[in-house]
Order: structure tokens, then C-alpha cells, then sequence
């Protein structure tokens, strides 16, 4: 039976290539610009992205979440981002993208050997190393499109999608039990159109709720980088909408999300 890991690792690999690629070839002011995600800049995303690298590596060596080392600032510490952040400020950007890159490949040696269902630390519960996998895919391409709009530069979807948009189904009911909402009882059908043009659908095709559209739209949405109204998605069902303005793919508390620029339209929403 083929190893479902190895696809990913590659996956992850590959995103974090197309990233590496766009920070080479940016000017050193470029990195200072600010990015979508409030109070970062483009070098603060770099930074987040080798930082938690980092200690998924320390992590996927064996070692406890708790502990793993952290990278530390000469000067204050500004409110919103982390001291591997403002470390990460105070280095020139040769050095940033040199710790970007050797995090990532050290996370991949240590993910590489790992049984798919083994479990691992992290902030919340302990997650399989297929999802951990997965996540730090996620994080890549999401912190990834904040890169690309700081630079001004528009990224390219890729079938790599598919992990982040079945990520987004399933975590469905985490959105609404991270609100201190009641996850609805209703199914869910998703049928999205991917980037090469094949068709990808999670859920009873009779369900309730059901979304449909591109897979870059869903992939936006549940990773909180676009407001569904800019959207190509058609949401129908008692309960498909409201999902649509929770979703979060990720860990942690409810994010606030994106507001909407007017771009899309709500007609395609019912």
C-alpha cells in the first residue's frame, strides 16, 4: 500500500519551493512592506512560517511542545507579533530566508520517517502526522498568499489545494464549537472545481447544505484570507452560508477574518 505521506511531504515541499522562489528574487525593501494580516509585514509572515518550522521540527524529533526554543530579539518585543518576529526584524533578509529554508528542510527530514498515524504535540490536541502534515501545508500556502500580496505578486493555484479543502470540510463542526456555537446536525455536501479542472466532492450528495465553486475560493475561505462575498462559492441549505462566515481551518481562537472589498457578489449566495 503506498505511503499516503510521501505525496504530502512533496505537497509541502513544493509549497514551500514556490515561496522560496518569490522571496529570492525580492528587493530588501519589499520584505518591509505590510502584509493583509494585521500588524505583520512580509518579512514578519517569513517569520512566522520558520519559527513554527522550527519547533514542528523539535516536535516531530520526539521533543515536548512546551520548551521548544525560540529565537531572541535584542530590542522590544511590539504588541502583535512574536520575539522570533521581532528577531526576525532585527536580521538582514539573506539571513531570514536562510533560516526560513533550514527550518523547512529540517521539518521534512523529521516528518519524512514517521508513522502517518502517530501522534503529535501541538498547541491544542495531539494530531496525527498526516494532519500535522497537512496543517503545516495549510499554514504555507495561507501565510503564502499574504507574501504574494505584500509583494504585489499574484500567486498560482495548484491541485496542492486538495489537502486545505478537505482540512476545511472536516474541521466544520471545530468552527462552530470554537465560537461557542452549537455545530449544526444538518450534512454537508462540497463540490469544488480544481485548479487543473477535475471535479473534487466531499459529503452525501443529498445533504442540506451544500457549496459549490472553485477550490481556490473554498481554500480562501476556510483558511480566513478572503470574505465569502468575494467569492465565486453558491452556498444553498439551511446552514451553508452561515458556515461559509466561520470557517477557520486552523488552530486557535475565532479568527476575525477578512472584510469584504464588494469584489464578488451576493447573488450566488442563498
Amino acid at each position: 500500500m503506498k505511503n499516503p505521506m510521501v505525496g504530502l511531504l512533496t505537497d509541502l515541499a513544493d509549497e514551500r519551493a514556490v515561496l522560496i522562489a518569490l522571496l529570492e528574487r525580492l528587493l530588501a525593501d519589499t520584505w518591509n512592506r505590510p502584509s493583509p494580516a494585521d500588524g505583520w509585514l512580509l518579512r514578519d509572515c517569513v517569520a512566522h512560517l520558520a519559527e513554527l518550522d522550527e519547533v514542528a521540527a523539535h516536535v516531530a524529533e520526539g521533543q515536548p511542545f512546551r520548551g521548544a526554543p525560540r529565537k531572541q530579539p535584542v530590542g522590544a518585543i511590539p504588541e502583535g507579533i512574536t520575539a522570533s518576529q521581532q528577531w526576525g526584524r532585527e536580521q538582514d533578509v539573506a539571513t531570514v530566508l536562510r533560516w526560513y529554508r533550514e527550518a523547512g528542510e529540517r521539518l521534512d527530514i523529521a516528518l519524512a520517517p514517521l508513522d502517518p498515524k502517530a501522534r503529535l504535540p501541538w498547541a491544542g490536541p495531539p494530531m496525527s502526522v498526516r494532519s500535522f502534515t497537512t496543517a503545516r501545508l495549510m499554514e504555507h500556502w495561507s501565510h503564502g498568499l499574504d507574501i504574494h500580496d505584500a509583494a504585489g505578486v499574484e500567486p498560482v493555484d495548484t491541485d496542492r489545494l486538495r489537502h486545505i479543502a478537505h482540512l476545511g470540510y472536516i474541521t466544520r463542526d471545530f468552527a462552530y464549537v470554537n465560537r461557542g456555537m452549537e455545530a449544526p446536525r444538518t450534512q454537508l455536501r462540497v463540490e469544488l472545481r480544481s485548479p487543473s479542472g477535475a471535479e473534487w466532492a466531499w459529503g452525501p450528495e443529498g445533504a442540506e447544505d451544500h457549496v459549490r465553486g472553485p477550490a481556490g475560493d473554498w481554500c480562501r475561505v476556510v483558511t480566513q484570507r478572503v470574505h465569502p462575498l468575494d467569492t465565486e462559492l453558491v452556498a444553498k441549505g439551511p446552514h451553508a452560508a452561515e458556515f461559509l462566515g466561520l470557517a477557520q481551518a486552523f488552530a486557535g481562537p475565532p479568527g476575525a477574518g477578512r472584510q469584504p472589498s464588494g469584489a464578488g457578489s451576493s447573488d450566488s449566495k442563498e
